[in-house]
């Protein structure tokens, strides 16, 4: 009787924890390059029923199992290409295809997003929302996006092309000046998310620059979250609850009917 309660628990944590993914997938719909969570399920230990107390055939073809619950797995993150919108915005940057654009915290460390909704802030360098700079280096690797660098976006002209390089435009001249550059990592599951749009690598993941996409100046990546298959679990998962707190309950009933016996 134990077994009952203790699986349809399972059962019911483990679909709490997927409507809550929803619920934070849906919340982050309309924000700028979010990527979806997700999780998967996964059965608990199972318990041979051919032990001492427990009646059952011994002319079954089979030996038989009982299951002891469910749990929800690690949470996934969704890295499918958002799709693009036209700001027509210079400062707003949209990568197609992988990697992730660097910014730098005011602690000097560093983080990760696709968020490119960047704007120019009163010392005249590029920053996201959080006020933390775009990476930006020059030739030799320099960060050139810095208070009082060669750059002032609030007074150069300035474009960039698929490739992610930075050009000043000098008297109907374009000069390059640097490049931004993106990351990725070697493992799906070695970014985890900061919050703020951002990411930072898991202890010992190696961080490397990848140029299998492109920059587009002037878009911004959208969420890739898709509400109708979001609204689908939502129903499923609020269903499958459902189900076992009723189990629970049935289970419930069943043992006060026991305790009741004389």
């Amino acid at each position: 009787m134990y077994g009952m309660f203790y699986t349809n628990r399972s059962a019911m944590e483990a679909q709490q924890n997927k409507l809550d993914l929803v619920s934070n997938n849906i919340a982050n719909s309309g924000t700028i390059g979010y990527k979806k969570v997700t999780s998967t399920f996964q059965d608990l230990y199972t318990s041979s029923l051919e032990r001492l107390g427990v009646p059952w055939s011994k002319n079954a073809n089979t030996e038989l199992y009982v299951g002891t619950g469910v749990k929800s797995t690690n949470e996934v993150r969704i890295k499918t290409q958002g799709s693009l919108t036209n700001t027509k915005l210079s400062t707003d940057l949209a990568i197609d295809g992988e990697g992730f654009f660097k910014v730098y915290k005011q602690d000097g460390s560093a983080a990760y997003t696709r968020n490119g909704n960047f704007k120019v802030d009163a010392s005249g360098i590029l920053v996201d929302n959080n006020g933390y700079r775009l990476s930006i280096t020059d030739a030799n690797g320099n960060e050139i996006n810095v208070p009082g660098g060669p750059i002032n976006f609030s007074k150069d002209k300035f474009s960039i092309d698929a490739n992610g390089a930075l050009s000043l435009d000098n008297d109907g001249n374009s000069i390059k000046v640097g490049d931004i550059k993106t990351y990725k990592t070697i493992g799906d599951t070695d970014f985890i998310s900061a919050g703020q749009s951002l990411f930072v690598p898991i202890e010992g993941a190696t961080v490397m620059e990848t140029t299998e996409r492109e920059i587009y100046q002037g878009f911004t990546e959208n969420s890739n979250v898709d509400m109708s298959t979001e609204m689908t679990d939502m129903i499923v998962a609020q269903r499958a609850f459902q189900l076992s707190s009723s189990a629970l309950k049935t289970a419930d009933d069943m043992w006060g009917m026991i305790n009741n016996l004389r």
